[in-house]
């Protein structure tokens, strides 16, 4: 995209609370309203910089019309510069070059990032083909309800299955509800201690369940969490818990294994240091 058609907001701008609230969000009703109030851009001027009719933009600002594509977030952050921690915020990777010209984070340089979903829900048909032919499947969360714990949750499908006369490999690591973690994590998402707890508690007991037909293994930890993990063998779907939203909100990394890359072996070594402090329950 031409320099000449993008648009620069003070470096200010960007760490304003309620702009950075509205990335959180994917609030780009709100995200453009900032934009006309602190870089004093017509709305003809936004739709250029983002690669948009007028018509468009003013359904979006008016609250007619939701955005909800990854590669139209991408043209609105490229279209206004966003700096790399605004781009996190929106859900995307960091830009392949810095605010001021040079080169930063280039994903091509890193294979084991291979895609950004804007959410959960955009992963789920690929986190359930892979887990359906995994031989080993690790999953940490928080109460895990939406992802293992329900009939009709992301992965339960996926336990019994047999491959090859055996059953996956199944770790699970949920949040210990008697921590002081958990009432942490309660007061962030505006939850019950009593309730948070009690769904935790209904995923344990129904995993309880799957342990005579499936090698399932769950363990409770009892630290904040920060990371949301799903690892099908050789790949890992990672999203994050943050004051606000839950892991399900937030978008989420495909990454792979390969063999000098950081994220992979990062995130499986926290997960097996996770286990080895963990209590197990099942």
């Amino acid at each position: 995209m031409s320099t000449l058609a993008s648009i620069e907001l003070p470096d200010w701008a960007w760490e304003r609370a309620e702009v950075r609230q509205a990335l959180r969000a994917r609030d780009v009703s709100a995200v453009f309203r900032y934009v006309q109030r602190y870089a004093g851009a017509s709305q003809a001027r936004i739709a250029t910089a983002a690669g948009m009719t007028q018509a468009r933009v003013n359904e979006i600002i008016n609250g007619r019309r939701e955005v909800s594509r990854l590669d139209v977030y991408e043209r609105i952050a490229d279209g206004l510069r966003m700096p790399d921690d605004a781009r996190h915020l929106l859900g995307l990777a960091a830009g392949r070059e810095t605010r001021g010209g040079g080169k930063a984070f280039d994903l091509a340089a890193f294979p084991e990032v291979v895609r950004v979903y804007a959410a959960q829900t955009s992963a789920a048909e690929e986190i359930q083909q892979q887990a359906r032919t995994a031989v080993e499947l690790d999953v940490l969360a928080v109460r895990g309800l939406g992802l293992i714990g329900l009939n009709d949750s992301l992965l339960r499908a996926c336990l019994t299955r047999e491959q090859d006369g055996a059953a996956a490999r199944v770790r699970v690591l949920l949040l210990d509800p008697d921590s002081v973690a958990l009432s942490q994590r309660a007061a962030e998402i505006g939850e019950s201690p009593e309730s948070l707890a009690r769904g935790v508690r209904l995923a344990e007991a129904r995993l309880r369940e799957l342990a005579d037909t499936c090698d399932v293994q769950v363990y409770r930890y009892g630290m904040l969490p920060t990371w949301r993990l799903i690892r099908t063998d050789s790949t890992m779907f990672v999203g994050a818990f943050d004051a606000g939203w839950e892991g399900h909100e937030s978008a989420t990394y495909k990454v792979m294994e390969t063999p000098h890359g950081p994220l992979y072996r990062g995130f499986r070594r926290m997960f097996e240091a996770l286990v080895r402090e963990a209590e197990r329950t099942v």
